[in-house]
């Protein structure tokens, strides 16, 4: 019996994937509103934290307040990558001479040989500065193109948020057991909204502080790559690497020497680890980390199917998927497997699932002043 369980479930994964691969053009859009509405929904929530003289701003205008908030981000990003994205894609060739010239100036293709190609052929052909900022620009002009798509899900979603806690106890149709399925799905919540809110912070100081240092040694378009920073600051290590290198080499290929590449190469690398190895570790407080192995390989099928885009929304979603898992006796084996070292500090809720027990009070979690964010309507 468990070998046809297994079975079947490896049959319904290649069906999901392949479901995936061939719907990307419907269910992109739909995997991007559903990030920005969650987004929205939890800076809404941050709104409504902030308390004056014990006036709280209502939900309904903490929502409208996010909404305009992440609409105004959103203009304003799109105006700056229209303005500047024709002057990356001209200079991009340039730098991909400057940076084989480069290579060539240190004899690297002395070393060996492989198929006819010395290494420093092999080397400019896997850094290919066009072809990367082609490939970016065109995934960009898809999203915007599906703009229209995307904002018609969010207002789907948002009308049918409200409805959640009602499909919940139809669902569940059992007073008792209705509670326990809501506290496992707040907890859930502020698990997920904790690490969303600070890996948002520690990204955005990272893109910033990232930018600011670029613009002081003056290298090209410094506001594009501490965007791209940003980005690749929610792929833990591989894309904290990557953010470190390829500004490095974009040093590298606009000046005559190495001093800016020596500058920029140490100067984001400790950016990186003092914000990534050591703020973001103390904030976090639990350990959510993938296996490298585990983001290598969820990149590569991620960036098959959906292109540059899947690779952005790829890990941030396994690592929720991952929070979702360690929850459950059942399911936190995989979520063991998924993590970096095994060790998974979110607690099994035993009160869930074919073993469930009566839910004790410490397993009751709130916000940090005890009051419940989420009114009758199940708004937020």
């Amino acid at each position: 019996m468990k070998v046809l369980n297994y079975t079947a479930a490896a049959v319904l994964v290649v069906l999901v994937f392949y479901l995936l691969f061939i719907g990307k053009e419907l269910l992109l859009p739909l995997v991007i509103a559903v990030a920005l509405w969650y987004l929205i929904n939890t800076l809404a929530q941050a709104f409504h934290r902030i308390e004056i003289r014990s006036f709280r701003i209502p939900i309904p205008a903490c929502l409208a307040a996010s909404l305009l908030t992440f609409i105004a981000l959103i203009w304003a990003l799109i105006n700056f990558l229209t303005s500047i994205i024709d002057d990356v894609l001209d200079v991009a060739p340039i730098y991909q001479e400057n940076l084989t010239a480069r290579f060539e100036g240190l004899s690297l293709g002395d070393f060996f040989d492989f198929e006819g190609q010395s290494f420093t052929q092999l080397l400019t052909g896997w850094i290919d500065i066009p072809t990367f900022a082609t490939s970016i620009a065109s995934s960009l002009t898809g999203i915007l193109a599906s703009g229209g798509l995307i904002l018609i899900y969010i207002g789907f979603l948002f009308l049918e948020q409200g409805h959640f806690s009602k499909k919940i106890s139809a669902l569940v149709a059992d007073p008792e057991k209705e509670g326990d399925v809501n506290r496992i799905i707040d907890r859930i919540r502020d698990d997920i909204q904790k690490y969303i809110s600070i890996k948002m912070f520690t990204s955005s100081l990272t893109g910033i502080l990232s930018y600011i240092f670029l613009r002081i040694v003056e290298v090209d378009f410094a506001g594009v790559w501490g965007l791209l920073i940003f980005l690749l600051n929610f792929i833990p290590t591989v894309g904290s690497i990557i953010a470190t290198l390829f500004p490095a080499l974009i040093a590298l290929a606009q000046s005559e020497g190495y001093t800016l590449f020596l500058l920029v190469l140490p100067g984001i690398g400790l950016l990186q680890i003092c914000i990534g190895n050591i703020l973001e570790p103390r904030l976090m407080g639990s350990s959510f980390n993938l296996s490298p192995i585990v983001i290598l390989l969820n990149l590569a099928l991620w960036g098959y199917i959906w292109n540059i885009p899947g690779m952005f929304l790829c890990v941030p979603f396994l690592i929720i998927i991952t929070i979702v898992l360690s929850h459950f006796p059942q399911t936190r084996v995989i979520a063991v497997i998924l993590s970096s070292d095994g060790r998974l500090r979110v607690p099994v809720d035993k009160s869930f699932g074919p073993f469930a027990m009566n839910p004790s009070p410490a397993t009751l979690l709130s916000t940090d002043d005890g009051e419940t964010l989420q009114d009758d309507s199940g708004e937020i």
